[in-house]
């Protein structure tokens, strides 16, 4: 509109049921805009609220079984990288049953080819180790 007096300004602004709002006070002459005003801060905390939003990082538990086939395996590591890519932490839990607890050879081994397939996505917080008895697990996190 070009540089207009602020009495015109405001006259043109309550003719259109708008609000007058001054946008850049520094500069000479004032930028002023002819909006509504009560949509305009509307808009800015919707926008302020969205930007605020973060990812909460969640720890996602995969487990397997010594006896756990190597497509099922596959199919687990295949789970673990989408949530890697979705910025969750996964924890791989290994569960031995009754006899199973004399191997826990087999829990390292899964464990640690579950740590090399991941390993350009991931990197291992925890190391491979024995919790409670009766399960050996470790922790991802993405890079």
């Amino acid at each position: 509109m070009g540089i207009v007096p602020t009495a015109e300004a405001q006259k043109q602004a309550v003719e259109a049921g708008l609000d007058l709002v001054e946008v850049a006070p520094n500069v000479r002459p004032p930028v002023c805009r002819i909006m509504d005003y009560g949509k305009f801060k509307y808009e800015q905390k919707k926008k302020q609220t969205q930007n605020a939003k973060t990812h909460q990082q969640q720890v996602k538990e995969i487990r397997l079984r010594p006896k756990t086939g190597g497509h099922d395996i596959d199919f687990k590591v295949k789970q673990a990288r989408t949530f890697l890519e979705n910025r969750d932490k996964v924890k791989v839990n290994v569960l031995f049953r009754g006899r199973e607890n004399a191997h826990h050879e087999k829990g390292k081994e899964i464990l640690t080819s579950v740590i090399a397939a991941l390993e350009d996505i991931a990197k291992v917080e925890s190391i491979p180790r024995m919790d409670s008895g009766r399960s050996m697990s470790c922790v991802l996190t993405p890079k």
